[in-house]
């Protein structure tokens, strides 16, 4: 039997790109994994800033939110693997950056929520 987390975690993905995609995002990679780490969601912005998303999806917010739930560690993991991403690639883009999209249940609805520039990147 699937583990609920996961299922959850690929809904939440396939819903952030589907959602960036009719915002003028162009999705480039979904799971890329290097030794580096893995990105959920590789994309070009509407200013063709190269972006790693990492999604996170929670039912409640009863162990923390999603900013809490990412640690320096990960976004250190999480540039290394976007480098690696833009060099192997040589996608052009204008730029890199990091970005945090929590997906939370909030009165009976999904809502998503998307905090550009995390960690300082």
């Amino acid at each position: 039997m699937p583990d609920p987390r996961h299922r959850l975690g690929m809904q939440a993905e396939l819903g952030v790109a589907a959602a960036l995609e009719a915002t003028g995002w162009r999705i480039l990679a979904r799971r890329w994994r290097v030794p580096e780490g893995e990105i959920d969601l590789v994309a070009l912005d509407p200013r063709a800033v190269l972006v790693a998303v990492e999604v996170r999806a929670r039912r409640s917010e009863r162990t923390g939110g999603a900013p809490q739930s990412v640690s320096e560690r990960h976004v250190r993991r999480l540039a290394a693997a976007l480098r690696h991403y833009a060099s192997e690639t040589r996608v052009g883009h204008a730029g890199l950056r990091i970005d945090l999209v929590s997906v939370r249940r909030c009165d009976g609805r999904w809502r998503a929520t998307r905090i550009a520039g995390i960690g300082g990147w």
